[in-house]
């Protein structure tokens, strides 16, 4: 995958294109960015939530339709994988500099 979980990425195409997040969840061929495609939710009163009413929520977005972004350049880029030693990592296809999942 050239897209994990806490990854800072830029979405390249559809409705949200040119806008950065970060990766929240990644799940096949899906990624949901924070706080970007942005869904209502209409939920019924619960245990949980007291009032229901409706709520913002992330939808998923395809993964084609983002990159992440080089640290080293702050722009989006393609990744290569790459050995070091036993690791594989991944690298900007650019500059070579690692790209890491921040916390």
């Amino acid at each position: 995958m050239h897209v994990r979980k806490n990854d800072q990425v830029m979405v390249i195409k559809g409705s949200d294109a040119g806008k950065q997040g970060k990766v929240l969840r990644v799940d096949g061929q899906k990624v949901w960015v924070e706080k970007l495609r942005l869904v209502k939710k209409h939920a019924k009163p619960s245990e949980t939530n007291r009032q229901g009413g409706i709520t913002d929520m992330e939808a998923p977005i395809s993964i084609s339709n983002v990159l992440p972004i080089c640290p080293k350049e702050d722009k989006p880029r393609r990744v290569r994988n790459k050995m070091k030693g036993e690791e594989k990592i991944r690298v900007c296809a650019k500059c070579g500099e690692e790209i890491r999942a921040q916390s």
